[in-house]
């Protein structure tokens, strides 16, 4: 497995351990299965942050080389990034936005009948998706070289002299 791969393995997994534990939440809708489900939305947001600040900080570093648009980075959008991965990325942050909702809305109420339930802390998941696109897109997109960018030692020195 290499690390193009394993980017998109973890996103497949943690999306299914996602989306098991709010479906048994939601079913089950016990205390304890509100913990497991809270939790885990917890913490696969965490992850999602980390990801996200990760790969903007290196995409900030390659922008001073590459044409990258925050389109490309995060949705994966044009041809930097290969059709399969950008279907299987893409794929995976639409479920974790269908399961947010799913699960929120078949208990939109607590067990005590009060309105809210902690389902609705899988709306942060899909944070998720989107780091781990990030992380993808900057690591291994193929994005173009930045027109303004000195290729040569000699045109740095001589842009340095006219500047």
């Amino acid at each position: 497995m290499t690390a193009r791969d394993a980017i998109v393995r973890v996103n497949l997994v943690f999306t299914a351990v996602f989306a098991a534990t709010a479906a048994y939440a939601a079913t089950a809708f016990t205390t304890g299965a509100q913990w497991i489900g809270a939790v885990t939305a917890m913490a696969l947001f965490a992850i999602g942050v980390f990801a996200f600040l990760w790969s903007y900080w290196n995409a900030v570093q390659r922008s001073r080389s590459d044409e990258i648009a925050v389109t490309q980075l995060y949705l994966l959008m044009g041809n930097a990034i290969p059709g399969p991965v950008r279907r299987t990325m893409n794929l995976t942050l639409l479920v974790q936005f269908v399961v947010a909702i799913a699960t929120t809305l078949a208990r939109p109420n607590g067990p005590d009948g009060n309105p809210g339930s902690s389902l609705a802390v899988g709306f942060l998941v899909p944070m998720l998706g989107f780091g781990l696109n990030g992380l993808w897109a900057v690591y291994h997109g193929n994005f173009a070289t930045r027109p303004d960018v000195p290729t040569s030692r000699q045109q740095i020195r001589q842009n340095a002299d006219h500047g």
